[in-house]
């Protein structure tokens, strides 16, 4: 995500820190000021990084226990409103995807309850005390901690208890409706907070229905496309007739390649036939200013382009391209050679053919 910095690598994956974090902190610090002086502001910024220092701990459960099934996380991200743990794809099976959302809220509940042991309880002003400057630090941390894995619980998008409700609901139903159903009361809950919200005049609220009802109506698409492409491979979508480069061609040559093809991206080999990385035409422009045509393709070209297999489900290739945020997947054959390239343009046009010719089969079975 642009505006964010590395500030950390922790079991392998990057921890980013949005700049919008620096200003939550000041925003933090100048009203404890106030409050209380230089004693209240770093007292108030402690509190937060403490937090987040909580919040990384509740990614990094759902970052770890991905990570045995198979699922890789390539960073996570800290901003303002919490963390985002960048997930390579989200479990298909209903039991992965269970355990999978359910690690964070649970690492939350584990880190409360160490606390709650420490200080001796809860605390006699009860859940007052969070909002208390006068509190005891731990006491605050321990009840934020039980919130975070409260709020996170709500059975609705994005938060993990949708993904519970969508993971328990796949037990019975196939994963696209119950990701529809889960959306839709997503949705109803996000217009009851937004309908408490002004009713009661509570900004904090109507913020709060405004993030679910988007990242519920999110997911619901997604569930749309993944639909839209089960049953087929990913193979049956990529594009086979390519033009190749080897990273030690020259920039020139790509360019004068781009321009007698159609490819808008060109992969990568090497002398074996596999893939090596992938050159845009953005990336080529950019390229051409900053090596000159006598640049090698090697200095250019996007090495983090994801690989599938063939074989593998159309679905994990849309998630791939739509969790990672890049132009294309590579799609290689069992000896690991370049067999062709997904697009999301010619995945659409994938989808809009498909879907033309099962509603002429469902038109001529009328």
């Amino acid at each position: 995500m642009r505006g964010s910095l590395t500030v950390a690598t922790i079991f392998g994956t990057k921890v980013r820190v949005h700049f919008t974090f620096a200003l939550l902190l000041i925003w933090v610090g100048a009203i404890q000021f106030g409050q209380g002086g230089w004693a209240g502001a770093f007292a108030g910024i402690a509190f937060i990084l403490a937090l987040f220092a909580c919040v990384v701990a509740h990614e990094f459960g759902h970052i770890l226990t991905a990570r045995r099934y198979g699922i890789v996380t390539r960073d996570m991200i800290l901003l303002p409103i919490g963390g985002l743990a960048r997930l390579e794809h989200i479990p298909r099976i209903p039991q992965q995807e269970l355990l999978v959302a359910l690690a964070g809220p649970m690492v939350n509940l584990a880190i409360a309850a160490v606390l709650l042991i420490l200080v001796g309880g809860f605390p006699e002003s009860g859940w007052q005390s969070l909002i208390d400057p006068e509190a005891g630090f731990l006491d605050r941390l321990a009840l934020a901690n039980l919130l975070i894995a409260m709020f996170n619980m709500l059975p609705a998008f994005p938060m993990d208890g949708g993904r519970v409700l969508r993971a328990l609901l796949a037990f019975r139903i196939d994963h696209g409706q119950a990701t529809r159903i889960a959306a839709n009361i997503g949705q109803g809950i996000a217009f009851a907070f937004g309908l408490l919200g002004l009713l009661g005049g509570n900004p904090l609220l109507i913020f709060i229905a405004l993030f679910v009802y988007l990242g519920a109506g999110a997911e619901a698409m997604m569930g749309r496309l993944q639909h839209a492409v089960e049953g087929y491979l990913a193979g049956n979508a990529a594009i086979t007739s390519l033009e190749r480069l080897t990273p030690d061609q020259r920039i020139a040559e790509a360019a004068d390649m781009l321009i007698r093809t159609t490819q808008k991206e060109l992969p990568v080999v090497d002398g074996t036939g596999r893939f090596r990385g992938l050159v845009t035409a953005d990336g080529l422009v950019k390229g051409l200013r900053e090596h000159g045509s006598e640049g090698a393709i090697d200095d250019i070209m996007q090495t983090d382009i994801a690989t599938i297999a063939a074989d593998a489900p159309l679905a994990d290739c849309l998630a791939r391209m739509q969790d990672g945020g890049k132009p294309a997947v590579a799609v290689t054959g069992r000896d690991g050679s370049l067999t062709g390239l997904v697009t999301m343009e010619n995945l659409s046009e994938f989808m809009l053919l498909r879907s033309a010719a099962s509603g002429s089969q469902r038109a001529i079975g009328a």
